[in-house]
């Protein structure tokens, strides 16, 4: 009896992003390669399929927001996640080093080779990239919604965000009061400026970096670094955006980092 082989398992989130290609053009690249894919319905659960999935390694195509429930299954399964950029922002992406406007190229990766990367948790929730607390939810992902339009008016926006919001978070960072209205907690290091977040040099580094700016129009960041980090809030809760996506959480929140815990599949150097 012959075996197919399968590559893998993609799913397509073909809502994620509004550039080409297509959702359907996606699709029918990945399984000339031999790739298995599912494009999501509205409605379905992005892990549940990803538990249903044949085995070897698991793929999502989508912008940053919709990759922690794979990763999380596949951590359950003990095999590697394939990061297909197909979204607005695609940081996560661009930092395992793939080009985040090939979403094609970036198919290469289920044929490719493996890496062992570090994941956060706020209160046991997965991330990948990072956690801002308060306005800086708004602030940067705004921006980089509209990152190819001219840098001053990027900025402007940023600042009438920071204008609308004048009061500080009432926060404590591991028992310290802060004065921070902008904080952002990291799986490793970002290069950062106040509007925007750069590059990360490693995502292996075994750390969180906690940035937060202080004062009406801040000018600089405060960081902070560590394997775990708490953060209180006098309103016993705080407005968040984990990987870019928009959530509510409970204080204290416990940010914890797990060294090398997610395997990755990047295309062959």
């Amino acid at each position: 009896m012959l075996t197919v082989r399968v590559a893998g398992f993609l799913i397509i989130n073909p809502r994620a992003g509004d550039e080409r290609p297509s959702a359907d053009e996606l699709r029918d690249e990945a399984e000339r390669r031999g790739v298995t894919t599912h494009v999501l319905q509205e409605g379905e659960d992005v892990a549940e399929l990803a538990r249903s999935a044949p085995e070897g390694p698991l793929g999502m195509a989508g912008g940053d927001g919709s990759l922690a429930p794979v990763a999380e299954v596949a951590i359950e399964r003990g095999v590697p996640l394939v990061a297909i950029p197909f979204g607005t922002r695609n940081h996560f992406a661009r930092d395992l080093g793939l080009d985040r406007d090939d979403p094609l190229g970036a198919l290469e990766s289920f044929a490719g080779q493996e890496r062992r990367i570090d994941l956060g948790r706020a209160n046991g929730r997965l991330f990948l990239n990072n956690v801002s607390l308060g306005v800086y939810a708004r602030l940067v992902h705004r921006r980089e919604h509209h990152r190819r339009r001219r840098a001053v008016l990027a900025r402007l926006r940023a600042l009438a965000l920071l204008a609308q919001q004048p009061g500080a978070l009432g926060l404590r960072i591991d028992g310290v009061p802060v004065s921070a209205r902008v904080v952002l907690v990291a799986n490793n290091a970002y290069k950062v400026d106040l509007f925007s977040l750069g590059e990360r040099e490693r995502l292996d580094e075994g750390l969180l970096h906690v940035y937060s700016a202080e004062g009406l129009w801040p000018g600089k960041w405060e960081e902070r670094t560590g394997a775990r980090v708490e953060i209180d809030s006098r309103a016993g809760w705080l407005p968040a955006a984990i990987d870019g996506e928009p959530e509510r959480l409970d204080a204290p929140i416990e940010f914890t980092v797990e060294p090398q815990a997610l395997r990755v599949l990047v295309p062959k150097r």
